[in-house]
């Protein structure tokens, strides 16, 4: 339970303290401002404290964003304000140096329709901004239409109170549940009739982290459905496949919807997409191979492709949202082409996003055959990957900026260097001065000579030596800290060497299984780079180094499976069952402490509001 202290005595007639009680509080009234310190002290410190003027006129929805989002220590609109228990401390010293100084001389004077606070005589007010002076972050909420105001007087009330029965409360609070920027499909075809549905599931006391598993279980079920290779079987995948994007875009709705924001559900809504995706084309791998057609090469390529798709959007942005100086041409362009109405639409399309990509493959999979939805996959994404890299590419080379430590390290981190490259970081090429470009070059040729020497030789000593070069132009890469235009291309290119040998050297070994085991060992690594990009989003560094360092590292990793597939590929089944020792004991690793991360009190709450991915 909360506790919302009244800053006066409640106001007769007023409906502030059921409006109170609705948001989950416990109303508490102190007769004098120096009662307040006393009644903070007899809240339990663990607990949430909101102050609200008595006198405080508004709507139920502005009360709710600023005393019950749990991802601000503090937040406040006009004539309220909560805490947290890590603020409590702060609020306490506050109260202690406001309760007794004397009120400023304008008192009691009317605080602005959707105003924000500026230390005004209303109590609350001064409280919040005494907080922001102290150092304390005060979050306050875009209120838009909607009203949270401290009337001076009868007929400022009367004002405010006019205001606010002139603005339907709930339908902003239906239309601010939905993104408010969002792929074409989801955006006309999707959210239309999902916010309502979360407007059901929280009537009902459904929570978001229920309707994630629900949209992960619905995805599962198709994915089954697909497994089962006949036609009826795929009509229901394409359907079951629609209707779990739906329950996703419920789940986000219903957090913003209710304000339900945890670490649990943090980390449920950053790694269910990419699980219930690549469990789909598993489904659809094993769907074709009862009709006879081995399509899994096809299926680790779409998550291959997908999986680089994503590493590439990751490190661009991690390399330049802090960067200083960060003005490009081509990102003016671009501003100016989201200016125009038709070009926004056209240009969030063209990327293929969640919406349009999982439309396509219900549709595709309902009419027509597992190979065509992958052959339609590959040629859409991979037209979208270019699309994109390329426009990437030439704002980093017109873009004047100077990229910082904190963006160095990040990139650091999702390169995810082992042992072997670690040890290029520690030695004499530290020191060494080089190009700007030196960097993805290096990343690039190593991932050209392994791609290459797997794609001709197959699985020989020839590209185990290959992966061994891999290993020495990779560490070259993250020799000296990744401040260039173009370093934000090193990650993609060490995931697209690691995922694309694992695929080359399965496909060539021509062992019986060895391309489902090669999918689940892709699955697991790239389970552990989606779970190091939310970390790094939310602020909380990579994963330890104790479990980068025991899953080897992207060439460490290469270097086992490319020795791995030189000895064993020419011995039957030994090979396949390498592979599938190597992706659970990788598997099981990362998924425990990633699990353990998580569900900790520690972890960052990461709510993905940016492109669709």
């Amino acid at each position: 339970m909360s506790t919302a202290i009244l800053t006066g005595l409640p106001v007769p007639g007023s409906q502030l303290g059921p409006e109170l009680r609705s948001l989950g509080f416990d109303v508490r009234s102190a007769q004098r401002p120096e009662d307040l310190p006393g009644l903070l002290a007899e809240v339990p410190p663990g607990e949430r404290v909101a102050l609200v003027d008595p006198s405080f006129v508004g709507h139920t929805h502005a009360l709710r964003l600023a005393l019950t989002d749990p991802r601000f220590p503090a937040a406040a609109v006009a004539g309220a304000m909560a805490v947290q228990a890590e603020a409590r401390p702060a609020l306490a010293r506050a109260l202690a140096d406001l309760a007794g100084a004397p009120a400023p001389a304008a008192a009691g004077t009317s605080v602005a329709v959707n105003a924000p606070s500026t230390g005004t005589g209303v109590l609350v007010d001064r409280v919040a901004a005494a907080l922001e002076d102290r150092g304390t972050a005060v979050h306050r909420p875009e209120l838009g239409s909607l009203v949270a105001t401290v009337p001076a007087g009868p007929e400022a009330g009367f004002a405010a109170r006019k205001a606010v029965d002139a603005v339907d409360d709930e339908a902003v609070r239906l239309r601010t549940a939905v993104k408010s920027r969002d792929g074409f499909f989801t955006t006309f075809f999707i959210s239309p009739y999902s916010r309502y549905l979360a407007r059901w599931c929280a009537r009902r006391g459904l929570t978001p982290n229920q309707v994630t598993t629900a949209s992960l279980l619905t995805a599962l079920i198709a994915a089954g459905c697909a497994a089962t290779g006949t036609r009826g079987g795929f009509v229901a995948a394409g359907a079951l496949l629609l209707f779990s994007f739906v329950l996703d875009c419920t789940d986000g709705q219903l957090a913003r919807y209710s304000l339900q924001y945890s670490t649990l559900g943090a980390w449920l809504d950053a790694t269910f997409d990419r699980a219930k995706e690549y469990a789909y084309y598993a489904g659809l791998a094993l769907g074709a191979a009862r009709g006879g057609d081995d399509v899994w090469a096809l299926a680790l390529g779409a998550m291959v492709l997908q999986t680089c798709r994503h590493v590439v959007d990751f490190s661009f942005n991690e390399s330049n949202h802090d960067a200083s100086a960060n003005t490009s041409p081509t990102a003016a362009l671009s501003d100016k082409l989201d200016s125009v109405g038709w070009t926004v639409w056209v240009r969030r399309m063209i990327v293929l996003p969640i919406g349009e990509r999982w439309a396509m493959i219900a549709v595709l999979t309902a009419v027509t055959t597992p190979r065509t939805v992958f052959y339609v996959l590959l040629i859409g994404c991979a037209f979208a990957a270019c699309y994109t890299t390329a426009g990437r590419v030439l704002r980093s080379l017109t873009r004047k900026a100077t990229r910082t430590d904190r963006a160095a390290q990040a990139l650091a981190e999702l390169a995810d260097s082992g042992p072997l490259a670690e040890s290029f970081t520690q030695g004499a090429a530290r020191r060494r001065s080089r190009a700007g470009f030196a960097a993805p070059l290096f990343a690039a040729f190593g991932a050209t000579l392994v791609l290459v020497e797997a794609a001709v030789s197959g699985p020989s000593w020839a590209c185990a030596g290959a992966a061994v070069g891999y290993v020495f132009f990779s560490g070259l890469a993250v020799s000296v800290p990744l401040k260039g235009a173009l370093d934000w291309l090193v990650p993609p290119f060490f995931r697209a060497a690691e995922y694309g040998t694992v695929l080359i050297l399965a496909a060539r070994s021509e062992v019986n299984g060895a391309l489902p085991a090669a999918f689940g060992l892709v699955a697991a690594v790239a389970y552990h780079h989606y779970d190091t990009v939310y970390r790094i989003k939310g602020g909380s560094g990579a994963p330890p180094r104790w479990l980068v360092r025991l899953t080897g590292g992207h060439e460490g990793r290469t270097l086992v499976v490319a020795v791995l597939a030189a000895a064993l590929a020419d011995r039957g089944t030994d090979f396949t069952l390498a592979l599938t020792a190597l992706a659970v004991g990788i598997a099981l690793l990362v998924v425990v402490e990633s699990i353990r991360f998580w569900v900790s009190s520690g972890a960052p709450a990461v709510h993905d509001e940016g492109e669709p991915a």
